[in-house]
């Protein structure tokens, strides 16, 4: 059952934001100005101002889901996830909205330089940013209801973030980066699909028609599986095929971490989903970390 008012104590603007969702914009990101520091034209700037439009993107999205299902009513007393603070009355929903709102615009402004640096590309990506974060849970067909929550994050935080910031970085986009793209597209489609598995019941009862709802749970629990191990298959064709190196092999470090929470995730039930999404946005971090470090090494 989700919680009322007064069984949560602390700041709820830190609780409305997900902290533990946060790694799936940090990752990409990371990662792609990793590839891009050896490129004469490295700017700092350029890292910065990609890394806070992504996390202020996803907050933004963070808020606005917590507003929309209220609104709509998919969110309801008997939800297993972590408050939602609209729905809980922590928060007045006009106060969401508006810090919503404000949260987006400050994407934009910090957006600003890179889509003059980037030219219509950037500014189409910019756009297409703003349309997703209302449109993912708002609207009259929203994405989340269409089974396209983890589409959706895959295309940005997945291909936008990584594929974005390196033509930001470079002015142009590699192989490579297509491929980094697509692993970190797929990490942040699995955080995804835990948070449509464990709410696959009270999203069924609100006809929220997300992926899981429509696919079913055993395909569902193969497709996590295949969106965990699908990044490994693709880093082992980096180190075989592109000859990027040893340094290539320090992402198989995480196996272990791949493989607990595959034998985990068959055996969960309620609130214990919540643990396996923010240990799989962990995965995805150390994941991120693990690929960054091995490009340093090729650079040395």
């Amino acid at each position: 059952m989700s919680a009322t008012p007064s069984d949560f104590t602390g700041n709820p603007w830190w609780l409305a934001i997900r902290p533990k969702t946060l790694p799936a914009s940090i990752s990409p990101i990371l990662v792609a100005n990793a590839m891009a520091w050896s490129h004469e034209s490295f700017s700092w700037l350029v890292a910065f101002l990609t890394l806070g439009c992504a996390l202020l993107l996803q907050i933004s999205v963070n808020l606005a889901n917590d507003y929309f299902d209220h609104k709509s009513g998919v969110d309801t007393e008997d939800r297993l996830g972590p408050v939602r603070v609209t729905q809980a009355g922590l928060i007045p929903p006009r106060q969401v909205a508006l810090v919503m709102a404000a949260t987006l615009v400050s994407a934009i402004g910090f957006g600003a330089y890179l889509i003059w640096l980037g030219g219509w590309p950037i500014a189409l990506l910019a756009a297409a940013s703003v349309l997703g974060v209302l449109w993912y849970s708002g609207g009259p067909m929203p994405l989340a209801s269409l089974g396209l929550g983890e589409v959706t994050v895959f295309l940005f935080f997945g291909w936008a973030a990584v594929l974005g910031t390196e033509f930001l970085q470079t002015g142009h986009t590699s192989f490579l980066g297509w491929i980094v793209a697509t692993q970190f597209g797929f990490l942040s489609a699995a955080i995804m699909l835990v948070n449509n598995l464990r709410d696959r019941h009270t999203d069924q009862q609100a006809d929220k028609q997300t992926l899981v709802v429509r696919i079913g749970y055993p395909r569902a629990l193969r497709l996590y599986n295949g969106l965990l191990v699908a990044p490994l298959i693709l880093q082992a064709y980096v180190f075989i095929a592109l000859s990027t190196g040893v340094a290539a092999v320090l992402p198989f470090l995480a196996l272990p971490a791949v493989i607990q929470l595959v034998k985990q995730m068959p055996n969960l039930q309620g609130d214990a989903y919540n643990q396996q999404l923010a240990n799989t946005a962990k995965f995805m971090l150390i994941f991120a970390l693990l690929m960054t470090l091995g490009l340093g090494f090729e650079l040395l």
